[in-house]
């Protein structure tokens, strides 16, 4: 798909290419829920689109109905669900009186006896849990909290790779109203610190060590590097991930055993006392990406993210109990929460820890018809990586179970659409899906009863009134343009940790538009089709002379030429000195041995130049060594703006690659 901004009111001049279409709509959760609210309210919404609109205009009885439909668990019911006269920059309070808790929530379900966890991952067979196994543990580690003080509004944090314990202590911490912080054990200390030290955790949850792309990686070293600067700390609980592994002994440490025996088993109580909490009570802190600088702290509500959730995976993903859901996440990525929740529903949920690559590069699909895996999630990155591998998993595996393929973490290009219905499998959901941090979840995604169209998103999701913004502060459309968000929704941040005006929520998402939410991601939304195309962040968006639009439309075109040697790219502005303006530089890293020649440059400016715009086409189009790149496998276009632009950046512990910062400085070509 191309499209030019030039164009603002026909930027498409056909419909894309429709990959799938559900051939059992009236079954679909989706379809269900829209029959139901219907009856409900005597309506006669005919599709998603007139659903859609009851959904961001009948606010208090969408969200209601949700909470009904998908059975929210709660001791007492709300006796308001929002009063829309408060401001959204006020963050008004949703379910007013309802008391529920998030865990009990997660640990309900009908069949005790049913595998809740299977815990696979590089170097180790897959491992089955119950979920009344997972209750026992929970109610184990949740006493052991108790005993170490540990209560409501207390933070519990866990530098930890994504195992069963991660999910045990989670759901123990959140039973007792404490707040839960995870990140996984890439990162590097200094990131771990910008985090932690801003939450003061009482207690710590970690692993001797960990198995990556074949060799065991000693833990202990930089747990006692962060454990040393975190003096809120008063027990680190160290989990045996890598059995028989002897590290460095760790300050404050406990085994994970000794710290589940401070409790005796008789003296354990036979059901977890929930603590049942007010709706926005805070029960996550995640953090953005810091890339640039210390990482905000970002406080959701259990419930929040609860509702939301389960509106995301029954209605939007049609999951049921018996599905087998799975997602490569790490738990520093928000996407570690979207997957635990999906236990929410009665599901199963698959762990996988490790390179995805290991033993060999089919190794993940082969768990597809190992474990019957219905849903599967990953990133953009690793599609794009089994493409340019030349892997088709549909030759190699069966993949008769899976009903879904998830995508998310930067933009899914049209070019893999392609390749997982040639490569992958022909009849699936491919569910190419965004949100952020900042919300835990999504704006849009995924609809099981929507066809999915050659590089688009498939649908906004119900009751996220997003739009795509211009100048006009009014919605456009086939016109690229900021994503903001005009009516609340429960699953906004409560707060940010430390900021009791409030200050930095509202200038994290208030201080662009009053009183609409400001996302900072660059949209396009498809008149016809209803799909969001995603562009790149906003504070990376191109503008030369005027003229906005996204490095994703550059990625897009530059992809076209992945076979003269381009290994990848990376498309940012910079601005022009004492100018009111800037000029798009496009830096190619190219495959070992291949040299990036003039002829390349001008075969790639020409076709950029017929099939976007003259103004889209780079000022400079140069080779460079590395990309950088944060953990969870976003390019990093902010900082090297920056950098370009004549501001010093400190790398922190979130990128992959840190070095690879030093390659921008001092470029001849680009000094002004």
């Amino acid at each position: 798909m191309t499209f030019s901004t030039t164009n603002k009111t026909d930027a498409l001049s056909t419909t894309p290419k429709c990959l799938w279409t559900p051939s059992n709509v009236s079954q679909t959760e989706m379809d269900k829920f829209r029959k139901h609210v219907n009856s409900k309210y005597n309506l006669k919404l005919a599709d998603y689109t007139e659903l859609w609109k009851w959904s961001v205009t009948k606010i208090d009885a969408f969200w209601s109905t949700v909470w009904e439909y998908t059975g929210i668990i709660s001791s007492q019911p709300a006796t308001q669900v929002i009063d829309l006269s408060v401001r959204m920059d006020a963050i008004p309070e949703w379910f007013k009186g309802a008391r529920l808790n998030f865990a009990e929530n997660l640990l309900w379900c009908r069949d005790p006896k049913k595998i809740a966890i299977i815990a696979a991952g590089e170097g180790h067979p897959p491992e089955p849990m119950s979920y009344e196994k997972l209750y026992e543990n929970v109610l184990q580690c949740a006493e052991a909290m108790k005993s170490f003080g540990v209560k409501t509004g207390d933070r519990v944090a866990a530098y930890i790779p994504n195992c069963p314990e991660a999910i045990i202590a989670m759901l123990a911490a959140t039973s007792l109203g404490a707040i839960w912080s995870s990140t996984s054990p890439d990162f590097g200390t200094t990131g771990v610190l910008d985090r932690f030290s801003q939450i003061k955790p009482k207690i710590l949850f970690s692993v001797n060590a960990v198995y990556y792309n074949g060799k065991t990686l000693d833990h202990t070293v930089k747990l006692n590097t962060v454990v040393k600067d975190l003096p809120s700390v008063e027990t680190v609980v160290v989990i045996p991930f890598i059995k028989d592994f002897v590290g460095q002994p760790v300050q404050k440490s406990q085994s994970w055993d000794q710290f589940l025996s401070k409790v005796p088993k008789s003296a354990l109580p036979k059901k977890i006392s929930f603590a049942q909490l007010p709706f926005n009570h805070p029960a996550f802190i995640l953090f953005s990406s810091g890339t640039t600088g210390l990482p905000k702290c970002i406080v959701h509500s259990g419930p929040g993210l609860l509702l939301q959730l389960k509106k995301e995976h029954v209605l939007h993903g049609n999951m049921h109990a018996d599905d087998v859901f799975f997602y490569y996440t790490t738990t520093g990525w928000m996407m570690w929460n979207w997957l635990v929740g999906a236990l929410g529903i009665g599901a199963t949920i698959v762990l996988w820890d490790g390179s995805p690559f290991k033993p060999a590069p089919i190794s993940l699909w082969k768990l597809v018809d190992q474990l019957k895996i219905t849903h599967f999630g990953t990133s953009a990155k690793y599609i794009q990586s089994l493409q340019e591998a030349k892997i088709s998993p549909k030759t190699e595996c069966k993949l008769d179970s899976l009903k879904v393929v998830y995508s998310t973490g930067s933009p899914l290009k049209p070019e893999s659409f392609d390749y997982v219905y040639e490569h992958i499998k022909k009849d699936i959901m491919l569910g190419s899906i965004t949100g952020g941090t900042d919300i835990s979840s999504l704006f849009a995604g995924h609809n099981s009863a929507l066809p999915v169209y050659r590089g688009e998103i498939q649908c906004i999701c119900l009751g996220m009134k997003i739009e795509a913004w211009a100048d006009t502060n009014k919605p456009v459309y086939a016109q690229s343009a900021d994503l903001v968000c005009t009516e609340p929704f429960p699953c906004m941040p409560v707060y940010m940790y430390q900021d009791p005006e409030r200050t930095k929520y509202r200038n994290a998402y208030f201080d662009v538009y009053d009183n609409v939410w400001y996302h900072g991601d660059f949209v396009w939304i498809n008149p016809k089709t209803g799909g969001v195309v995603m562009l790149g962040r906003s504070d990376g968006t191109l503008n030369p002379a005027g003229v906005r639009f996204g490095s994703a439309e550059i990625y897009n075109v530059a992809d076209h030429f992945a076979n003269h040697g381009i290994e990848d790219t990376l498309c940012v502005g910079q601005k022009i000195k004492d100018q009111d303006d800037e000029r798009v530089v496009l830096f190619l890293k190219m495959k070992t041995g291949v040299v990036l020649t003039e002829t390349l440059v001008k075969d790639i400016k020409t076709k950029i130049r017929f099939e976007l715009s003259p103004r889209h086409v780079p000022a400079f189009i140069l080779p460079i060594e590395d990309i950088p790149y944060t953990i969870n496998g976003k390019k990093v276009e902010v900082a090297v703006k920056k950098i370009l632009s004549g501001q010093t950046i400190t790398p922190t512990g979130t990128l992959v690659n840190p070095k690879s910062l030093e390659l921008y400085y001092n470029i001849p070509a680009l000094k002004q």
